[in-house]
């Protein structure tokens, strides 16, 4: 069954390493019962605002599955919340769920709106945590396993242990996966993004600039 294995935290933190010298990407886990709301979790702040945070990435989740995969590739155990999500799952590929599922976990109705891209930030976090964090930024983004960014239907209550119930798949067919290989891989894949209904504005722009091209 599905679920959240743990909810984690953070908050802004001074570092002249990150490139507007602060990040919150050190989240911890918390215990007990988090409020869920629009703009994310209870305890939670976002940095960067510029490039983080708002509705359409309310909340960011990574599987164990995947933590687990990159703990065998860098040789080292990786613990919940160190890649800055806010929800680690168990039992779900995220990277293959589409586009605009919804999910239930606690009170709470989640939608997927978009994906994470590394950075130079992660790469910087990854290498003062002691994991080899060499061209970390390509290595990551050739797996195509980046967790969804997340947007809140409806606010609620979420704890580690929650069940995660699918209460609607699209059908379309844009997975995560996809939606971060036409970002970031294959640029011949971004028309392929508009068959998503709820598509966010930045990127929707983005794939119709990408088929005017193509006329």
């Amino acid at each position: 069954m599905p679920c959240l294995v743990s909810v984690n935290v953070g908050r802004p933190r001074e570092a002249d390493w990150a490139g507007i010298g602060r990040t919150s990407i050190d989240k911890a886990a918390v215990s007990g019962p988090v409020d869920l709301g629009q703009l994310g979790l209870a305890g939670d702040e976002v940095s960067d605002t510029v490039n983080h945070g708002g509705v359409d990435q309310a909340i960011y989740v990574f599987s164990r599955e995947d933590l687990d995969f990159w703990s065998a590739e860098l040789g080292r155990q990786i613990r919940d919340g160190q890649f800055g999500e806010n929800l680690t799952t168990s039992g779900i590929d995220v990277n293959e769920a589409e586009v605009g599922e919804r999910w239930q976990v606690g009170t709470a109705i989640i939608e997927i709106a978009s994906v994470r891209t590394p950075c130079n930030d992660f790469k910087m976090w990854m290498g003062l945590n002691g994991y080899d964090n060499r061209a970390w930024v390509r290595r990551f983004a050739l797996e195509a396993r980046p967790g969804p960014y997340l947007r809140v239907l409806q606010p609620g209550i979420v704890q580690a242990g929650d069940e995660l119930t699918v209460l609607h798949r699209p059908g379309h067919g844009v997975t995560v996966s996809t939606m971060f290989r036409a970002l970031m891989l294959d640029h011949s894949l971004l028309p392929d993004l508009l068959a998503v209904e709820n598509l966010g504005p930045r990127i929707r722009a983005r794939a119709e600039r990408y088929v005017a091209d193509l006329v």
